[in-house]
């Protein structure tokens, strides 16, 4: 399975399975290291069994021969556009022609943002100079004034906010607008290849399984961010106590605590928005998303 690195929301899933034992249905877990990006091209390959995907990523996959099956909750959109504090920019159309960073195109966090974007009249690869990068990276560029923004993700969203950074867009929050749709924005799923779910489903259950209890122990309990351990999978040093506590508001939103027909629907309807907005060409011909 994927282990998010340091700088990503997702390290909970590992971190919450090692203090409470209890969460995990059995599982004998090897934990690969990597960034979405590269954890969807090893999936893809077959080196992964299970890892971080969604529907606009496996609609990609689909147009290149892969067939990808969602069958568990992951996170919800947490992407941010965040600008120095001292900066004139109040909307990311006030960025036009200046630079931005963001995570890379092979993320599902990237291609969310471009879709939320265009909902705005707003073409992340024509309207801005985007550097793309891991999410450390990108706020190496931003402390070093190399762009003039960053599209962030959590837990470095709210870390930079407490330092006197502001966030002037959440993605979730231009997809509802746009939309009117109030449900959370679903980023990622847990996910496979069709054969591998369809030749381990009672495995593929367990899976499903753990990720919707570490998800829901973390979403109603957001208090275990003060845990060192924790902080330390996430990549979080010596936090202030404005930080924690602005973890602990901003972090629950963050991670899904469902998995049924509304959370599928959710994927589906992204999928016909790309579509319209010709961000993606077609739908997967098979059904990629399922409850087990």
């Amino acid at each position: 399975m994927s282990k998010a690195g340091p700088g990503t929301a997702g390290t909970v899933q590992d971190d919450l399975l090692t203090k409470f034992p209890e969460l995990d249905p059995g599982l004998d877990i090897e934990w690969i290291d990597g960034s979405p990006g590269q954890f969807q091209m090893l999936l893809i390959s077959g080196a992964l069994d299970c890892g971080p995907f969604g529907a606009l990523g496996i609609a990609e996959a689909a147009q290149k021969g892969a067939e990808l099956v969602i069958f568990g909750s992951r996170l919800n959109n947490h992407g941010s556009w965040i600008v120095r504090g001292d900066s004139p920019y109040q909307h990311p159309s006030d960025l036009k022609g200046k630079r931005i960073a963001t995570q890379l195109p092979t993320s599902d966090t990237y291609r969310q943002a471009r879709m939320a974007a265009a909902l705005q009249k707003l073409d992340l690869e024509k309207d801005f100079q985007v550097s793309f990068g891991p999410s450390v990276s990108n706020v190496a560029l931003f402390n070093r004034g190399d762009v003039d923004a960053v599209i962030a993700i959590e837990p470095v969203s709210t870390q930079l906010i407490a330092q006197g950074h502001r966030e002037i867009a959440r993605v979730a929050d231009q997809w509802r607008e746009a939309t009117g749709d109030n449900a959370p924005l679903s980023l990622v799923g847990v996910s496979a290849t069709a054969k591998w779910v369809d030749g381990n489903t009672e495995t593929a259950r367990r899976v499903a399984q753990m990720t919707l209890a570490v998800n829901r122990r973390f979403a109603t309990e957001p208090s275990l961010i003060r845990d060192p351990a924790i902080q330390g999978g996430m990549g979080i040093k010596n936090p202030s106590e404005e930080l924690l506590a602005l973890l602990e508001k901003r972090l629950p939103r963050v991670y899904a605590t469902e998995w049924n027909e509304a959370v599928i629907n959710d994927f589906n309807r992204q999928l016909d928005v790309a579509i319209d907005l010709k961000i993606i060409e077609r739908r997967p011909k098979y059904s990629f998303a399922k409850t087990l």
